[in-house]
């Protein structure tokens, strides 16, 4: 029986190659799948364009690519990466480059562009299209004017037409964590759009897999104690059948642990209804899913169900929404929290006495509460040491800029035993998230693939 075997990359702007090239050199991929954005991502890449019109893309690029493309030619895998981020075009010119530099030929090329809709929201509006938030139904009215980047989760099928054009390499923008993963499946299998139960097995593998080690081990909740050899965990690569039924493994010499326990965490992940988790090329039904162990570090997965895609999609905007000014300082044994929670007062009365106006004004106790917040219960031990850190949120930069110097002077004018000044860098700028869907087809009939062979 035919199976395609799929290996996870990267699974955040950030994440180590490592595992990705064991996989590549041991693993006998079909395809190598990157999932690099996060909506945070997006914000970040809009920050570098912003600086440098030819950036926008994610940088590790620069250094994954060439651990990864001269083993291109020898084994005969594609490689799919949502790298792009807000400058797909940017980062097929800078694949290019590195292919030329490193004298491999015959490769091609392939770029999808169209996810990003920021020159079209006027004519979005135009057309009486909302752009209301998805989770609350705000106008956009207000925050308009400010947005800077609006990108459209697109789903597998423009990847699709990529690998129909004879593409190795398929570099994309904004698209959905498991389209990647998907993509191969449909052009390898010739599934069609209404093959729903299909699809949505596929759907549920690139969920499984786009996380890169969470599923192979990596933070994961259960016996995590157990987990062999965390030093170089291996990344999950999923054995898939035309049925669409799939086995989640790893490469063979690599670290880590492929059990029902780790794949259930994985699967259940950023799961708001298990019944319907909407993406743009189906919606998952995972109610009915049997895993069942096959193997050393092999979990077979089947029984996903697939409804309709939406009509829909989502649209994720940033808009510039001021500036973060922050300190953090250490207290030691004993009474470490009351000093830190002193030290807190003191600040807070002193910002009152100058008249100091902040939209937001944050305090996090490390070692007591900077994690579980408002759940954190007292600890009934004496702590050896609490680092205090304040943040304060405001439009003017200026403003921002000033909060921090409030703290120096308490290692000397405060509670005892103040140490480890710092987190007290230049103010930084922070970015609002704006959630809507708008109609598919306004999206999708602007969606281009283009491509180029290097000769």
């Amino acid at each position: 029986m035919r199976t395609i075997r799929i290996g996870a990359a990267q699974g955040f702007y950030g994440d180590s190659i490592l595992p990705a090239v064991a996989s590549v050199q041991r693993g006998n991929l079909d395809y190598l799948c990157f999932d690099c954005l996060a909506e945070l991502t997006l914000a970040i890449l809009q920050k570098d364009r912003k600086k440098d019109s030819s950036k926008g893309y994610t940088r590790d690029i620069t250094s994954s690519m060439p651990a990864l493309l001269p083993y291109m030619k020898e084994k005969g895998f594609k490689l799919l990466t949502n790298a792009g981020g807000t400058n797909p075009l940017g980062a097929q010119q800078e694949v290019l480059r590195m292919i030329q530099e490193l004298g491999i030929t015959g490769l091609k090329v392939a770029v999808v562009t169209g996810d990003d809709i920021l020159p079209r929201l006027p004519e979005f509006r135009e057309k009486g299209i909302s752009l209301s938030h998805m989770e609350d139904g705000r106008s956009i009215d207000d925050v308009l004017p400010r947005i800077s980047f609006a990108n459209a989760y697109l789903g597998a099928w423009p990847i699709v037409e990529a690998l129909r054009q004879g593409a190795d390499i398929v570099i994309t923008g904004r698209t959905t964590d498991s389209a990647q993963f998907l993509a191969p499946l449909i052009f390898e299998f010739g599934w069609k759009k209404d093959e729903w139960d299909a699809l949505a097995q596929g759907i549920l593998m690139g969920h499984l897999m786009e996380c890169s080690g969470q599923v192979t081990g990596g933070n994961f909740s259960g016996d995590w104690q157990s987990v062999e050899e965390m030093d170089r965990l291996g990344f999950p690569i999923a054995e898939v059948e035309q049925s669409g039924s799939f086995v989640i493994t790893k490469a063979e010499g690599t670290g880590g642990l492929v059990s029902i326990e780790t794949v259930k965490e994985q699967m259940l992940y950023e799961i708001h209804n298990p019944a319907a988790y909407m993406t743009p090329d189906v919606v998952l039904d995972m109610t009915q899913v049997v895993l069942e162990e096959s193997g050393r570090h092999r979990v077979r997965v089947r029984g996903a169900k697939g409804k309709p895609s939406p009509d829909t999609l989502k649209v994720v905007m940033g808009y510039p929404n001021g500036y973060v000014g922050q300190a953090m300082v250490g207290y030691s044994w004993p009474n470490a929290l009351e000093k830190a929670k002193a030290a807190d007062r003191i600040v807070r009365k002193q910002l009152e006495r100058l008249g100091w106006q902040y939209e937001e004004v944050q305090t996090e106790f490390l070692g007591y509460n900077s994690l579980h917040g408002p759940l954190s219960t007292l600890p009934e031990e004496n702590l050896n040491e609490v680092y205090l850190r304040m943040a304060v949120r405001t439009p003017q930069k200026e403003a921002a800029a000033k909060f921090p110097r409030l703290f120096p002077p308490l290692a000397l004018s405060g509670p005892p035993t103040m140490s480890g000044i710092g987190g007290m860098t230049a103010p930084r700028e922070l970015f609002g998230m704006w959630s809507c869907l708008v109609p598919r087809e306004v999206v999708e009939s602007r969606v281009e693939v283009s491509l180029v062979e290097v000769e």
